[in-house]
């Protein structure tokens, strides 16, 4: 019985190289020479109209000549070519087929997603570099860098990524369950990929290299059922484009489902290294043990300005401390429920050589009976000295790192994962009940609709806004200075003055909004300001008046901003920073949002600096 969908494509029991060939230079003949050296179990079936063998192989001259229907078929053809033998395939039964061809127009990637629709083939590029699948003997790529067996899966939107991490794979000897380069993905996508991934059993990891998004709903509903039980770890590009959507949503999409997002590749690497040797974090409090203070207080401050937790002040324990004085400080951590992870830090010493102290800790912890309740983590500094030292630490599986501030940072990686986890459990609850009158909200925003009032001032708003059980300010209508001089004296100082105008989006563009004045004189000169600079840079904008408001007494307050607007990739997405401040200075919620999810937001923008905690009061 043949496997069906991807599995044809991660599965397959007979491969096609469409397009093999004899020159050494050419795709065709380098995938034939990968399929034969990974020693694939099932037939490798050449099609090549110039040749009766490829690499010893037997050859057939075209599709339909083949003795059987190819589960997967990789086409190593020129563009030209691609469509009639796509369809050819189709006819043929194939189930699976690798496009290594790049520059295809959107109009062609619409006839071969259609083909592959028709005849049920699953597409894997086209401009894919290819697919390696390492425990099954398959390398059906044309990457210059084999990959050996692992645990750990990688997708790709870029050969050039592609072929870097398989070269630093290498050299760190970490093997791969499957290295899967999308290309132009006009069929197989991430979502697709993720769904394939989180049911196989070798694969413990995932790691994504990503440029854009093209069916983010369909992504993230499969990261949030694979994140659950296998790691994923984010690398996206593109950070300051604008075709592709804010950065921000990408940030909060990748937290709200479960995964952890790297900010460059040296950033990915540390960190697959970092999960792929730990236990699972049991909480965030980091004791740091270390012969020299200096480094415990770099990796301190790391830690602090990382939002981090210190369990204790950095154990000093000296320059001259030798494996006793180690093994006996370590004890005393292991002994006590102080801290959840522990940081042990090396400088090179003539009382404690690297290689001899880290084989002595590790036997140490191997057979300590609590040692398996802590993330431990070590940094031999140095580089001459302390290279057998990290060595002997990455074959007995405790990471290691050659910088105080890299521990720190991959402590700290574990930290985000776990709180991204935490968000990911978090179901929103209805919005029925409590001060919120769901049937209200819904009726003045039909009103609205109704009215074709596509953006409503604060006036407008502030009856949705109470519906919704939020307090707001008595806000009073007024057409010209001397009526907002006369309302502020009858409302209180000091008051705020706003333009209403429904032709000027941004009132800043006109500075029509005036805070804190404290005379009617103020106001009446705040007031007539406001209407001149109007008539000024619009004067043909449409007045509809002024509002003044109290301005709310409340010390210690933030004056804040809540943007909820369609993002071109994630839909609706609510953003939070400073009053003033734009969307991709601020940060992005995707809602429902529950009032632990809005604690997180919160919290995230109170660390990152989108809102600083000694605003002024308003």
């Amino acid at each position: 019985m043949k496997p069906s969908g991807l599995d044809r494509l991660f599965k397959p029991q007979s491969i096609a190289v469409i397009g093999a060939s004899s020159d050494p230079q050419k795709a065709g003949q380098v995938v034939i020479r990968h399929l034969l050296a990974g020693q694939f179990k099932g037939p490798i079936l050449p099609v090549s109209p110039h040749s009766r063998a490829v690499a010893g192989v037997l050859a057939y001259p075209d599709i339909p000549s083949l003795p059987l229907a190819p589960d997967l078929a990789i086409v190593c053809t020129k563009r030209e070519r691609v469509l009639p033998i796509i369809e050819a395939l189709g006819k043929k039964g194939t189930g699976a087929a690798i496009i290594l061809a790049a520059q295809f127009s959107a109009e062609d990637r619409l006839q071969l997603k259609a083909l592959c629709r028709q005849y049920g083939i699953r597409l894997l590029g086209p401009n894919s570099m290819g697919m390696l699948l390492p425990g099954q003997g398959i390398n059906a790529s044309f990457s210059p860098i084999a990959a050996t067996p692992g645990q750990v899966a990688f997708l790709s939107q870029s050969a050039a990524v592609s072929t870097t991490i398989l070269d630093w794979a290498k050299q760190r000897e970490l093997g791969f369950s499957a290295f899967v380069s999308l290309g132009d993905h006009c069929d197989i996508d991430f979502g697709q990929l993720l769904d394939q991934l989180s049911r196989d059993g070798t694969t413990r990891a995932i790691l994504i290299y990503m440029d854009k998004l093209h069916d983010a709903r369909h992504f993230l509903s499969a990261a949030r059922a694979a994140s659950r039980n296998k790691p994923i770890l984010v690398l996206k590009s593109g950070r300051h484009d604008p075709t592709n959507g804010l950065d921000n949503v990408y940030d909060a999409a990748i937290r709200r489902a479960g995964m952890l997002r790297v900010r460059d590749t040296h950033e990915l690497f540390a960190t697959v290294e970092t999960l792929s040797h730990s236990l699972t974090l049991k909480g965030e409090r980091l004791a740091i043990l270390s012969n020299g203070r200096g480094l415990a207080n770099m990796a301190a401050d790391v830690l602090l300005e990382r939002g981090g937790k210190l369990a204790m002040a950095p154990l000093d324990i000296g320059s001259d401390a030798d494996i006793e004085a180690y093994r006996g400080a370590l004890d005393e951590l292991l002994q006590g429920d102080k801290a959840d992870a522990i940081l042990l830090i090396h400088a090179p010493s003539l009382t404690a050589r690297g290689a001899t102290l880290a084989d002595n800790l590790i036997a140490f912890i191997k057979q300590h009976p609590r040692a398996r309740r802590f993330n431990i983590l070590t940094n031999w500094a140095g580089e001459y000295s302390a290279q057998e030292g990290r060595r002997l630490f990455n074959e007995a599986g405790i990471p290691t790192y050659r910088t105080p501030e890299s521990a720190v940072a991959a402590f700290m990686h574990m930290v985000e994962y776990r709180r991204n986890q935490k968000q990911l459990m978090e179901t929103p609850a209805s919005l029925q009940g409590g001060r919120l009158d769901v049937e209200r909200c819904q009726q003045l925003i039909r009103q609205a609709q109704e009215r074709k009032q596509r953006v409503l001032d604060t006036h407008l708003a502030q009856p949705i806004m109470q519906a919704a059980g939020l307090a707001t300010l008595p806000t009073w209508i007024v057409s010209d200075a001397i009526e907002a001089a006369l309302t502020a004296e009858q409302i209180g100082y000091p008051v705020a003055v706003k333009l209403r105008s429904p032709d000027i989006a941004h009132k800043s563009d006109v500075h029509g909004v005036m805070l804190n004045l404290r005379t009617s004189a103020e106001v009446a000169q705040a007031a007539d300001a406001i209407l001149d600079r109007v008539r000024q840079h619009d004067p043909g904008a449409r007045i509809e008046g002024l509002l003044v408001q109290r301005m709310a007494r409340r010390s210690g307050g933030l004056e804040l901003r809540i943007r909820l607007q369609q993002d071109p990739v994630f839909g609706p997405v609510i953003l939070l920073g400073e009053s003033g401040a734009e969307p991709h200075q601020m940060v992005a919620a995707l809602p429902p949002l529950n009032q632990a999810l809005a604690r997180y937001q919160i919290i995230g923008a109170l660390k990152s600096g989108k809102i600083r905690e000694q605003a002024s009061p308003v």
